[in-house]
């Protein structure tokens, strides 16, 4: 009974510390923070909402996750103000920047310090495939075509190493990353294209890579063109400042997605300018009229 008596007001204490908390960011202004669906549920809110913990205590703005089931839709929410900044994915935020006129705030570092990364061809440890020409006739598993990684830059990459698509036995197109490594995994394809940290990640399961394309600058953070300039400087502010160098900092962002964990750099438009390029191309990519 005595213990009872200790817990109780225990339990009520950390409870009005958490009110009090909350209550504080609750006076604060909401923003809503767009992602596609590419985790489910428990798993993005696990990867994500450190990261929205981290913003609302270092700027005056309260933020909230807002998912969407899919690229498309993670555009449209931003288009419509139903999100204020968004992690679109490396596809979708070309489309948001050409066609709506989505402004890149900043980009993610990888765990070298550089803001790049690369697409990953990849193909069950055990395969005998060596190279990208040994494709031919062989089945490849693509992401979604609003995936620069998981779609545009392997059509280019296939292509560099004479393979066209009519070469494979087999393509298809998968929902996202994680379903292009599960697929690979468990050898339903002879390949696949992710992100290089999808690939990474899973090398110790059973994947190899093929080959790696040539550096690509990192996928930003995209605000709606008409995000207020105080709010675009609370947030740039908030995350260039994170130095992974330092101890503390990088304490900070050890549970944040692997994208996110490495610090930041600022974005601009003209960084993306090859990107648009192939992304307009009408012989390896989708083209404008594909995405709209």
């Amino acid at each position: 009974m005595k213990n009872k008596i200790v817990i109780i007001p225990l339990i009520l204490l950390c409870s009005l510390q958490f009110s009090a908390k909350n209550s504080l960011s609750a006076e604060k202004p909401v923003v809503r923070f767009g992602i596609n669906l590419r985790y489910n549920p428990m798993a993005l809110y696990k990867r994500y909402q450190p990261l929205m913990e981290y913003l609302t205590q270092n700027t005056p703005y309260r933020f909230e996750l807002k998912p969407s089931r899919d690229y498309r839709e993670a555009v449209k929410d931003l288009v419509e103000g139903r999100a204020q900044i968004s992690s679109l994915g490396d596809g979708a935020f070309v489309e948001a920047i050409l066609f709506y006129g989505a402004v890149p705030l900043v980009k993610p570092l990888n765990k070298e310090g550089k803001p790049f990364y690369r697409c990953a061809i990849i193909v069950p440890r055990n395969s005998s495939l060596n190279s990208v020409r040994n494709l031919r006739g062989k089945s490849f598993a693509f992401g979604s075509h609003h995936s620069t990684t998981g779609n545009l830059v392997p059509r280019y990459m296939l292509a560099a190493g004479g393979v066209g698509l009519r070469d494979l036995s087999l393509f298809v197109t998968l929902r996202n990353h994680n379903a292009v490594t599960k697929a690979i995994l468990k050898g339903q394809y002879d390949a696949g294209a992710v992100k290089d940290v999808f690939a990474e990640k899973y090398q110790d399961y059973g994947l190899r890579v093929l080959a790696y394309s040539p550096p690509i600058p990192s996928v930003p953070l995209v605000v709606r063109r008409d995000a207020p300039k105080a709010f675009t400087k609370a947030v740039s502010d908030a995350l260039l400042k994170l130095d992974p160098r330092n101890p503390a900092h990088r304490r900070i962002m050890e549970e944040w997605d692997e994208e996110y964990r490495y610090g930041f750099a600022p974005a601009s438009i003209s960084e993306y300018a090859e990107i648009f390029r192939m992304f307009r191309s009408v012989p390896h990519g989708c083209a404008t009229g594909c995405h709209r």
